[in-house]
């Protein structure tokens, strides 16, 4: 199995902390990479992954009267076990519990994984003043699982992740579920005088980091036509808290690289 057989979920059960970001980010690192996405949102309330015309994107509506609608969601399972390509969806905070629910409760992992599949679940931690939601949200999501397919993004858009003095890797609910994560990915505030005000242009307008070098401010153009995807580096943190070095092509073809292999990305600090 290669790793155009995976399904990447961002779940996330707290709403604005930057979970369709992640979806975004991904689906752009694998589109550069030449590797066949789909792109899916299911988010009932803000399609925001929908709004990015850059980006091969299905909106799909998944729930019905509060609950999963049986039927939509058997179309997506078998669009999943019969389609070609990797897919990224983009699940809306609204339908996080009764989706990861439904998800475990038909297998839904046994049946990717007997189709030659595997998912993977992107859960975005942020540093706001409170991040116990996101954190909380983290560990509810790591025992339902026993496999490390969970890839922790830490958005530090809204400030650094601590908690009492800590770093995410050094928190108790990271230790107590450490065999759940593959990885973590860290989208790094950056300074605004920089390109942190062009990433934000970017992000407001709904531009990928391609339609930026076209649409965006000359001072935009400028800045990404260098490359945006050159700028991330090629690392990954697993989740036994060593860090290793290796080109993105290799970690693509792991069995077990379903992860986009950067730890930095670019975002505005004041």
């Amino acid at each position: 199995m290669t790793n155009s057989d995976a399904v990447h979920l961002s779940l996330q059960g707290k709403g604005g902390v930057g979970k369709s970001l992640v979806a975004s980010i991904l689906a752009q690192y694998l589109i550069a990479r030449e590797r066949p996405v789909r792109c899916m949102d299911t988010d009932p309330v803000n399609k925001t992954l929908s709004q990015y015309k850059g980006l091969p994107t299905e909106a799909l509506k998944l729930l019905r009267q509060g609950g999963i609608d049986q039927r939509a969601f058997d179309l997506l399972m078998e669009t999943l076990l019969t389609s070609d390509g990797i897919f990224v969806i983009d699940n809306g905070a609204a339908t996080f519990i009764p989706l990861w629910n439904y998800i475990l409760e038909n297998n839904v992992h046994d049946l990717l994984r007997e189709a030659g599949k595997e998912a993977v679940c992107a859960h975005c931690c942020h540093g706001r003043p409170s991040p116990g939601h996101t954190l909380n949200g983290f560990g509810q999501l790591a025992e339902s699982t026993s496999e490390p397919n969970i890839v922790v993004w830490i958005n530090e858009y809204f400030g650094h992740l601590e908690r009492g003095g800590k770093q995410f890797a050094e928190m108790k609910v990271f230790e107590d579920n450490r065999s759940k994560v593959f990885g973590t990915v860290a989208i790094i505030r950056r300074n605004q005088d920089t390109f942190g005000r062009d990433i934000g242009d970017m992000i407001s307008r709904k531009l990928t980091f391609e339609e930026l070098t076209t649409y965006g401010s000359s001072r935009s153009r400028r800045t990404m036509s260098r490359g945006w995807h050159s700028r991330i580096p090629r690392t990954t943190t697993p989740a036994n808290g060593s860090s290793r070095s290796r080109s993105s092509e290799h970690l693509l073809r792991r069995r077990k690289a379903r992860v986009t292999p950067c730890r930095q990305l670019l975002l505005s600090k004041k």
